[in-house]
């Protein structure tokens, strides 16, 4: 990216006096990384917990319930604490909080308590909170206005890279063959979050170093800022169209896993039956699901300069709704397709590709994150536009609606409970889910008029 000294606006209010942001972009988007990578470690984390505490489906999804609630608790906090401290030292205070909650999952693997490690989650989840609330305007304001989503679709493309390898790394450690005793299997959770939290330490101690720009948008000393973000009709119906879009993301991912398996919509070769179990091989497909979220984010870092945010995020609502829907009748459930799938291997370690087979309904749902992948960055500056000093209070609103990833899954949980309806019908929760997106793309995006004055 180009080196300049001219100062540039998203929106009145939203700039930076910058002499590169070559070094600043870099950060975040590793940080883009990081979040990706910790939050889908819970789609291996929940079929893992449910079978070493026994759990019914709906607690299993007390998983993303525990972690995802702390956006929806935190995030307003988060806005004034970001607002108040600044940018930097906001990444700061995430990252710490990230780092203590990642540390718990030792002494949660140790005591073997389900509440522990939903604990470990939730602080986890606030420090990714805080994170969230600073990167989103920091990412966007790092480069012309006009560019903004596309800048957001390069840290989400780094963020979809995690959420690939994540379960792929996450199912070699925690849902390794032949794991039976409690005790082991407690023990296999802790390593990769042991790890991931010296990285976070590690990221911490660079940004102490590094020299940020600042923000334009930022509140100096003693400023007091005029207005409300509840005066802003675009931001609240942004902030209803993030909600369901991460719980529909989050939803799809969560169960998938637990779908396969449960309902025998997977079959190993015979091969690999003695190295590979359908939890694995289950992985690797939300895997895939989260890899075709990379895909369409590069695609949309591309298209994102040329197509309006809000032409976008239509096309793909659309094409989601139509792959769900599709999903749940019988003729893709009854169709089956043979596929390989890569799976890590520790003992020796290695990659390989191994054949399964499963219903084409669920290739449907692992294309859904194809289309997925460009709706947080349409939504959030179609959100945002037009907020100025209040821009860190908007996004800590629009971050809290990440809540969506706790409360959609739990009802499809809840709904998937009930033998008339299983898994597959659970999934009218995330019809609707996509259906008020392209409410948001077609109208809700447009009420930028300030509710006091309607």
């Amino acid at each position: 990216m180009a080196i300049t000294n001219n100062t540039v606006s998203l929106n009145p209010g939203l700039a930076i006096n910058r002499i590169s942001y070559t070094v600043p972009l870099t950060l975040m988007i590793s940080l883009f990384f990081m979040i990706g990578f910790i939050t889908v470690l819970n789609d291996v984390l929940i079929p893992s917990l449910k079978g070493l505490f026994a759990l019914t489906r709906v607690q299993a999804m007390l998983v993303q319930f525990c972690f995802f609630i702390a956006y929806g608790v935190m995030s307003i906090p988060a806005g004034h604490w970001v607002q108040r401290i600044g940018y930097k030292r906001g990444l700061a205070l995430a990252l710490t909080l990230m780092a203590a909650g990642l540390l718990l999952f030792v002494p949660a693997s140790m005591v073997q308590s389900y509440g522990f490690f939903l604990f470990a989650l939730f602080v986890v989840a606030t420090g990714l909170t805080v994170l969230q609330v600073a990167i989103n305007p920091y990412i966007i304001s790092l480069g012309s206005p006009e560019t903004g989503a596309a800048r957001l679709n390069m840290g989400g493309t780094a963020n979809s890279f995690a959420t690939f390898i994540g379960p792929i790394i996450g199912a070699a450690y925690i849902l390794p063959h032949g794991l039976i005793d409690p005790v082991e299997k407690a023990a296999a959770v802790k390593g990769p979050y042991l790890v991931l939290a010296l990285v976070t330490i590690a990221i911490a101690a660079l940004l102490y170093f590094l020299k940020l720009p600042k923000l334009d948008s930022e509140v100096e000393a003693g400023e007091t800022v005029q207005g409300s973000i509840w005066d802003y009709r675009h931001l609240l119906y942004g902030a209803g169209a993030i909600f369901v879009y991460v719980g529909a993301e989050v939803a799809i991912g969560s169960v998938l896993v637990l779908y396969m398996t449960e309902d025998h919509l997977i079959r190993l070769a015979e091969g690999a039956i003695a190295t590979l179990t359908p939890e694995k091989a289950a992985s690797s497909l939300v895997a895939y699901y989260w890899g075709s979220a990379m895909i369409g984010r590069l695609i949309g870092a591309i298209i994102g300069q040329r197509v309006a945010a809000q032409t976008m995020l239509r096309v793909v609502a659309v094409i989601a709704l139509a792959l769900v829907l599709l999903s749940m009748t019988d003729t893709f459930n009854n169709w089956w397709m043979n596929m390989s799938v890569m799976v890590l291997n520790l003992d020796p370690f290695s990659i390989s590709f191994e054949p399964i087979a499963f219903p084409v309904s669920i290739l449907l749902l692992v294309l859904v994150g194809l289309f997925n992948s460009v709706m947080w960055p349409c939504i959030f500056p179609l959100s945002i536009a037009g907020l100025g000093k209040l821009t860190s209070r908007g996004s800590g609103l629009l971050v809290s609606m990440v809540a969506g990833g706790a409360l959609i899954p739990l009802a499809l949980g809840y709904l998937s409970d009930f033998d008339s309806i299983g898994f597959r019908y659970s999934f009218v929760t995330v019809l609707f889910c996509y259906a008020y997106i392209l409410y948001f793309a077609v109208k809700g995006y447009r009420a930028d008029e300030r509710v006091a004055a309607s």
